[in-house]
């Protein structure tokens, strides 16, 4: 399907500059917009119903769920406060404003999200201890994305967690490595990033006939530091058996990072060590640290093209699309023999 993204790679403009000239909005000259729009015509896209749909919105505001009572990062988290700063262009170039949802004792996300009478809702980063709250908004009218969380009927934006578990472990395996042990954040089904990288890590050494040590896996309460940090020190206690550490996020990494100054061990001569998320923070800590980099523009864009699509009624998104992660190579990982 043609988005305004392609249109704007063909025409040479702007994001924004596209969705005033399909939408009929915006102080464009004729000539810049019959350009666009000819050329939108000739590629395909479904301007028409999308205009139609914008000029008959109840509220033009769509609704954002961002929680944090795992990351605790906020606006912050590396992932998702870009996902929302790049959405948020996305949208507001399509004439859209973004209010932010809660959920209290007294109003639930669905109940919130009728009383602004949103047009649609992004679950960036919800409240997992309530996932009925969620679910209640899935089965709704109102169209719903999420950026992280699998729900039923709501497509996922997602990075392709498990791609990335499998390329890391398999980075490590081509540096020598064959004990490597896995720092994984807290697990759930839903919120599955954790689970989908250690998956990706178990079939690794699964196709390269490594055995799986138990022994070397540590699940954490959290995502933040002081959670790795915590985590690793069980594992660390429990044995030291490995040459290697494949943490779910950067911040378990840093946690890992902060156990071993604390007692004198080295990285990577005496681990090495791998993150997830590519934090402003792992460029700078020292040995700066080997990760994958989330594409959050990518997630972004996909995120907020295809919330546009439902709230127009041009099209149905798949239940998930994944959006592969960038190996970035740093110090923290060593080759052995």
């Amino acid at each position: 399907m043609i988005t305004i993204y392609d249109i704007a790679k063909e025409t040479g403009y702007s994001a924004p500059t596209i969705s005033k000239a399909l939408n009929g909005t915006g102080k464009l000259s004729n000539a810049t917009r019959e350009k666009i729009i000819k050329i939108a015509e000739d590629m395909g896209y479904k301007f028409n119903m999308a205009a139609k749909t914008l000029a008959t919105k109840k509220s033009n505001l769509i609704g954002v769920i961002f929680e944090d009572n795992k990351m605790m990062s906020g606006f912050q988290h590396p992932l998702f406060g870009g996902v929302l700063n790049r959405f948020r262009e996305a949208v507001e170039a399509a004439g859209y404003d973004l209010v932010f949802l809660s959920r209290t004792a007294s109003i639930s996300y669905l109940n919130h999200a009728r009383l602004r009478s949103v047009d649609g809702i992004v679950i960036i980063n919800p409240n997992m201890e309530d996932s009925k709250s969620i679910v209640e908004l899935a089965t709704s009218d109102i169209p719903c994305i999420s950026t992280n969380d699998y729900f039923p009927n709501i497509c996922t934006v997602i990075t392709d967690n498990y791609k990335g578990g499998y390329e890391g472990t398999e980075y490590l395996i081509a540096q020598g490595h064959t004990k490597i042990a896995f720092l994984a954040g807290p697990i759930s089904t839903s919120s599955a990033a954790s689970l989908e990288r250690y998956n990706g890590y178990k079939d690794c050494l699964k196709d390269h006939n490594i055995e799986e040590i138990k022994d070397i896996f540590e699940e954490s309460s959290m995502w933040d530091s002081q959670s790795g940090y915590e985590a690793f020190s069980k594992l660390y206690g429990r044995t030291q058996d490995f040459t290697a550490v494949f943490a779910a996020d950067d911040m378990l990494a840093l946690g890992i990072m902060k156990y071993a100054e604390d007692h004198n061990l080295s990285i990577p001569n005496h681990f090495s060590l791998m993150g997830f998320d590519d934090d402003k923070i792992s460029s700078y800590c020292r040995p700066r640290l080997t990760t994958f980099q989330q594409n959050k523009n990518t997630i972004a864009d996909l995120t907020a093209e295809y919330l546009l699509y439902l709230i127009s009624g041009i099209a149905e998104p798949p239940k998930s699309i994944k959006v592969p992660a960038k190996l970035i190579v740093r110090e923290s990982v060593r080759k052995i023999n």
